[in-house]
């Protein structure tokens, strides 16, 4: 909230005619917060959340205010309306168990001083906490998509009575799950509990970015979504300090020792910029992490110092990730946060001086998200990027040559000053949740008809591309005798088949996304987090984890546990992992920057020597002119200057006609062309001028298709079906 000047805890906020309409006890309980005022996104939300019952999206920046400015009138509302009965008042739903955590110590105070309870509920939740809010549902019940489903599952009965008061259910985090296989995971249990309740219910939605606003409103109400109001925080956002520094990897293909890598030097400058600071450090991946937290970690052991650099992603330990938020939090020591997306989200993590990221981002949007995290209470925000790019030798391809990772990471940075971020993509036909969802339903009421499963997923729900036709198909699939999730009685109903019945029984059926076998890292009896196995381990192995080397001491394949005690040498373990998608906006500003001539002021002299050599490669390979760069016997570079998604789908388009293609962010590198350079353009002049091939054609070019949690049980057909929607 924006910092009070000094006052007395009974002077009120300055005159405010929304404040006034807050119940009683809430205008108090803000007195004693000593707020100077209230903030415009706050205003403007009291008067429409208190009266009416519109759906309302509430957009602001991180820390922005977005918490209060729904729960301080939803909750004066409540203390408004007397309930008939025990039930939930209102529902909050969190993609992170951190951020419930954190919303829970932040709602609790006010909750406690007006007697209106609130309940975190999450896997790491007590059982003995969940019993006492279903013995008695009353207040704000505050929970994840898969705990939420796993009460469908488990206690499908109950839900009516539950829920039978809930005046609103808060979405938080909205932007993160647009276009995602969890977020239509969220609007069908939306869907699904007011199927439970015969009502609609009032949808709230909290995001710190909005790319397209007619999009983000139809996510939230997709059957009614003009009358979604709308509103955006009208608050400029602080001043921005941004450096990208630019280093050079050795030779192409040379194996550099880890000690003498860009990597040790980009940590080295981080350890100087950021020690004795608070800040957050975006590495990417898991791998990434682990390396510089201890990177990081030696270089203060070598100065005699304290450790201050701590990793934070979603395969340590609970503890330990609490340790990590709670330093952050609470500020009273140096800290930075080596971390993953998982510090992406809202958790309020306190002052940040400083984000670094490592690497060029994939949107705009998650760079906006974590820039969100610094710059409060007046001061600017800064941001320090790192790029790496090989080094200049003979055997350099002409990829590397563009610098394209560097001219990312400008295009990126140059669109979030003008304050443009992605749009989310249209919904697919999302076919493996919608399987997820069929087998929810039926568990949650002991069976149920097929006209039903359509009407509350398809028709009312969020799976409105898939027809009558095509669901018909995919439950005849479901219970076919290989496949036997779901069976038919003699009267019709539908039931859980054989395999179905052990899919629902097992905890991990609740989350719609991968989860892959994981093993517990014991280090003597205290659990340092999980690895997920992509590559076995093996005694004497050595590994970097929880930002520490160790040493496996044993494999139990059983208990898939690996215990471990400290060692001196060691690599990240590999973590499963896949690359994000870059909007066409960007590779468009990437063109423009290289067809440019201005160096950004915020580049380091290494960075903007790097720029210079890939516009000079632009220019050498006339890309300015040609979309076909010849790269000798047979193998040519196409140009497409097109996002991931469009240069994708040419490359499917061409290895239909035989072609070997790789992808490269904006290009397609073409190799084993029949007929050589007539044969690529002949090739592309036919999709230009005939038929195009369908997006069943381009994905039965697809050899794998089983890209989520339930495509192994589908047949090919409808996994081509589902793969031509979606891409």
């Amino acid at each position: 909230m924006t910092a009070a000047s000094p006052t007395s805890s009974s002077d009120p906020p300055a005159p405010s005619r929304s404040f006034e309409l807050l119940a009683e006890p809430v205008r108090r309980w803000v007195w004693r917060q000593d707020w100077q005022e209230l903030r415009d996104i706050q205003e403007r939300s009291i008067p429409l959340l208190l009266d009416g019952d519109a759906d309302v999206i509430i957009a602001a920046a991180t820390a922005g205010g977005k918490t209060e400015a729904a729960f301080l009138p939803l909750i004066s509302r409540v203390l408004r309306t007397a309930s008939e009965g025990p039930g939930f008042d209102l529902l909050y739903v969190g993609p992170l168990r951190a951020l419930i955590n954190d919303q829970f110590r932040r709602l609790q105070e006010l909750c406690a001083a007006i007697d209106l309870p609130v309940h975190p509920w999450h896997g790491d939740v007590a059982a003995v906490v969940k019993a006492k809010a279903r013995k008695n549902p009353r207040g704000i019940l505050l929970i994840t998509p898969e705990s939420l489903e796993a009460a469908f599952v488990r206690r499908g009965l109950e839900i009516p009575g539950l829920f039978r008061n809930l005046d609103c259910v808060v979405i938080d985090e909205l932007h993160a799950l647009l276009d995602t296989e969890r977020g239509v995971h969220v609007r069908s249990l939306l869907s699904r509990l007011e199927a439970a309740t015969g009502r609609r219910i009032r949808r709230v939605g909290l995001s710190a970015t909005l790319g397209d606003v007619k999009l983000t409103r139809h996510y939230l109400r997709p059957e009614d979504a003009d009358a979604v109001a709308v509103l955006e925080s009208e608050a400029e956002g602080p001043a921005l300090r941004a450096q990208l520094r630019g280093y050079r990897a050795g030779r192409s293909g040379a194996a550099a020792d880890s000690e003498s890598s860009t990597t040790a030097a980009i940590a080295a400058h981080l350890f100087e910029r950021l020690r004795g600071t608070t800040n957050l450090m975006f590495a990417g991946s898991r791998q990434n992490v682990e390396q510089f937290a201890d990177l990081l970690r030696r270089n203060s052991e070598r100065r005699r110092l304290p450790n201050e650099f701590f990793p934070h992603h979603s395969s340590l330990s609970r503890d330990h990730r609490v340790f990590v938020e709670l330093r952050l939090k609470e500020g009273r020591l140096p800290t930075t946060a080596v971390c993953t997306s998982t510090l992406e989200l809202g958790i309020d993590v306190g002052e940040i001086a400083c984000v670094a990221q490592v690497g060029a981002p994939f949107s705009v949007a998650s760079l906006r998200q974590r820039l969100g995290r610094s710059g409060r209470r007046g001061q600017p925000a800064v941001l320090r990027m790192y790029d790496t790019e090989r080094g200049l030798d003979a055997e350099l391809h002409p990829v590397d040559a563009l610098r394209l990772g560097l001219v990312r990471s400008i295009a990126m940075l140059d669109l979030l000053l003008e304050r443009w971020c992605e749009r989310p993509r249209p919904a697919a036909l999302h076919l493996s949740t919608l399987v997820h969802q069929v087998l929810s339903v039926i568990a949650e009421r002991g069976g149920e008809t097929a006209k039903r499963l359509f009407l509350v997923l398809c028709q009312r729900g969020p799976f409105k591309r898939v027809d009558p036709t095509l669901f018909a198909r995919l439950l005849r699939r479901l219970g076919e005798p290989e496949v036997a999730l779901i069976e038919q009685s003699p009267d019709g109903t539908l039931l859980l088949g054989r395999v179905g019945e052990r899919i629902i029984e097992h905890y991990s059926f609740y989350a719609v996304f991968q989860t892959p076998e994981e093993y517990r890292v014991l280090f003597n009896t205290r659990t340092l987090g999980t690895i997920p196995l992509v590559t076995p381990l093996a005694p004497e192995m050595t590994i970097i984890f929880a930002g520490r080397r160790w040493r496996v001491r044993a494999v139990h394949d059983r208990e898939r546990v690996i215990e471990v005690t400290r060692g001196a040498t060691g690599r990240p373990p590999p973590f499963a992992g896949e690359a994000g998608v870059i909007d066409d906006a960007v590779i468009r500003r990437m063109r423009t920057t290289l067809e440019g001539a201005e160096v950004p002021r915020y580049l380091d002299a290494a960075a903007a020597e790097l720029l210079r050599e890939g516009r000079g490669a632009y220019r050498r390979l006339d890309l300015s002119r040609r979309r076909i760069v010849d790269l000798g016997p047979n193998h040519y570079l196409v140009a497409t200057w097109e996002g991931s998604i469009r240069t994708a789908t040419l490359a499917l388009a061409l290895r239909l006609h035989g072609c070997n293609v790789t992808v490269h962010d904006a290009f397609l590198e073409v190799a084993g062309m029949r007929d050589g350079a007539a044969g690529l353009t002949g090739a592309l002049e036919s999709l230009a001028h005939d038929d195009p091939p369908t997006g069943g054609d381009l994905a039965a070019g697809i050899a794998s298709l089983h890209s989520e949690k339930f495509h192994r049980y589908l047949s090919r057909d409808l996994l081509i079906a589902d793969a031509a929607a979606g891409r």
